[in-house]
């Protein structure tokens, strides 16, 4: 069976795979598992795979001088989304290496990847991440 002919088969039975899930960041130094909390999406680091000289181990440039002392693994970096049909929405991503939030959304493209959209203003950058095993 090839992959659109599987396609076809999730989509007719209702059980189309979702965002929740493991997921390997664009960057492949990160994994991030993304899942309901209420009746929102979130997602937290659960691996850091960036393990070079000066990668740090607590989320040092969080603006809030209180929180850079927490773990990276563990972090919050994704909250606040809604389902919009096949989108989440109106959601927030928290890059730790800068420690800026964006507004973002979240949306599973046709071959199984995950776009993950952040925006400043009107600006948006779009990532993709795939599944992590």
């Amino acid at each position: 069976m090839g992959f659109s002919s599987f396609l076809l088969l999730l989509v007719g039975t209702g059980q189309m795979p979702g965002v929740e899930g493991v997921w390997l960041t664009d960057d492949r130094k990160g994994v991030v598992q993304i899942a309901p909390c209420g009746d929102q999406i979130c997602g937290r680091i659960v691996r850091v795979l960036d393990k070079g000289p000066g990668v740090p181990a607590t989320d040092i440039n969080n603006p809030d001088p209180g929180l850079r002392q927490q773990p990276i693994v563990g972090l919050r970096t994704l909250w606040g989304f809604t389902r919009d049909g096949a989108v989440w929405k109106n959601g927030r991503a928290y890059d730790p290496k800068s420690g800026r939030s964006y507004r973002a959304t979240l949306q599973l493209d046709p071959d199984g990847s995950l776009k993950v959209t952040g925006c400043v203003m009107f600006l948006c950058r779009s990532r993709r991440w795939t599944r992590y095993r």
